[in-house]
């Protein structure tokens, strides 16, 4: 994946009278940000019709980097002030959030300045570095995210926003477009990080589902292209996004870990018996939101075809699912096989991922999946469904399999009969190190800042 550079014919937009800044009242604001309507009578014509975006296929093209990746002399490198907008931050526990404050983090750790605005969330008292929280609403839907309403004092935008290197936005959402209209009205950079597949959380909103996965495209491809570049983790995403018609630039750049930390993880016989797995049982982790785009009933159903009681299925997680979920494990007969640990410490996480016998993804609709990462940095055998971002993060590391619950099945009652993987998986982890994305983003902002630079 390194120096994966997708290059389309983007250029800086001014913010234009169809952007954010025009929903004249809180209830159109809500329903745009629910929906994804940027632009409701385009959305009408083209359900009627059936008129889509062209889908053009973009060759990559090569990404040298600025001076100071490449080695050359005399160039220092700069201290930035970047400004990360977020729909979603801590205490919310979820992969966006692990992305967003890894890369803050690694940032800080080089020298730069690093502010993240995000809505307010009840009950949180801020300890975790420079963030700023803007005042928000309740969704009517059974979510953390929240309705931010675009207010910033004046003293944080003279003496912060105005002073920005970047401007680096990671959902296309009311934080999304509060950026780009700073970004645009000050002269910096704007970059999106694609961090999720909208269209595949089309459940979560109380609208036509049909019309809310095609008005949640619009919204993507709208927003990315007027970005100067977009960030996604995998090629996979990136030929998404010029399938629905993105044009501007983008660059692979995968999500990073703590590569070290994960892989300091240690089989711990101890911890499978608390957990109620014995030494001759099998141990099949899943480490995921418990939520309907996560699949997890295709596991329940993969565990009742395999027929085998040795496999044991570990859930850690929380969500809105939990309750139903369980409820299912019982009517289908798989209590004694399954454990819900509820949300898990970080600092555990390591030695679960070491001790389990598999790590197993049912999902397909994730941009990239950190757990898998983190699965394969414990040195986990993965055992994941087929999807081509999946395919994009294992690169033969670890066991795709159709998403079906034969297939999964079979996959859990080869498991013995496989050699031991646990060195392919590490080294296929440090793809995924915090540095490397932090290198290339580096080097993405640079190349912004500087065209001339970029041969």
């Amino acid at each position: 994946m390194s120096g994966e550079s997708y290059v389309g014919s983007g250029a800086r937009r001014p913010l234009g009278d169809g952007s954010y800044g025009n929903a004249k009242t809180l209830e159109a604001c809500l329903l745009s940000v629910l929906a994804g309507l940027s632009d409701p009578g385009t959305i009408a014509h083209s359900l009627r019709t059936g008129n889509m975006p062209k889908v053009t296929k973009f060759k990559e093209g090569p990404f040298a980097g600025p001076p100071w990746i490449r080695g050359e002399k005399g160039h220092a490198m700069e201290s930035l002030c970047v400004g990360f907008f977020t729909e979603i931050y801590r205490p919310v526990v979820n992969g966006v959030v692990e992305s967003v404050e890894g890369l803050a983090e690694s940032l800080r750790a080089r020298g730069h300045e690093v502010y993240c605005f995000t809505p307010w969330i009840p009950g949180h008292i801020e300890a975790d570095g420079p963030v700023f929280r803007m005042p928000s609403l309740p969704l009517p839907t059974r979510t953390r995210y929240r309705l931010t309403l675009p207010l910033v004092s004046r003293r944080n935008l003279n003496g912060i926003i105005k002073r920005l290197s970047v401007v680096h936005v990671h959902s296309p959402f009311v934080t999304g477009w509060m950026g780009l209209r700073y970004a645009r009205r000050y002269g910096m950079p704007l970059v999106y990080t694609y961090h999720t597949q909208l269209e595949a959380y089309a459940h979560y909103v109380p609208f036509e589902p049909n019309a809310t996965r095609f008005a949640a495209t619009q919204l993507t491809r709208t927003f990315a292209n007027r970005t100067d570049a977009v960030i996604v983790p995998t090629r996979a995403m990136a030929q998404r996004l010029r399938d629905v018609g993105v044009r501007t630039r983008i660059e692979i750049v995968p999500s990073g870990i703590d590569v070290a930390r994960f892989g300091a993880g240690r089989r711990d016989e101890g911890l499978r018996s608390r957990i109620g797995v014995r030494q001759e049982d099998m141990l099949l982790l899943c480490v995921c939101r418990l939520a309907k785009e996560k699949n997890l009933e295709l596991l329940f159903e993969a565990l009742a075809c395999a027929k085998d009681p040795a496999l044991k299925l570990v859930v850690a997680g929380e969500g809105p699912l939990r309750a139903d979920l369980e409820e299912l494990a019982r009517a289908r007969g798989l209590s004694r096989q399954m454990r819900f640990l509820g949300l898990v410490a970080r600092a555990e996480l390591p030695d679960l991922y070491a001790s389990a016998d598999a790590f197993v993804m049912p999902s397909t609709t994730e941009t990239q999946g950190l757990v898998l990462a983190e699965a394969l940095a414990a040195g986990a055998h993965v055992i994941a469904a087929d999807a081509a971002q999946n395919r994009d993060v294992l690169d033969g590391a670890g066991q795709i399999v159709a998403p079906t619950p034969e297939a999964f099945a079979r996959a859990f009652r080869e498991l013995g009969s496989h050699p031991d993987r646990h060195p392919a998986a590490r080294r296929a982890a440090q793809r995924f190190s915090l540095e490397t994305q932090t290198d290339r983003t580096l080097a993405l902002y640079d190349s912004l800042r500087h065209p001339a630079r970029i041969a």
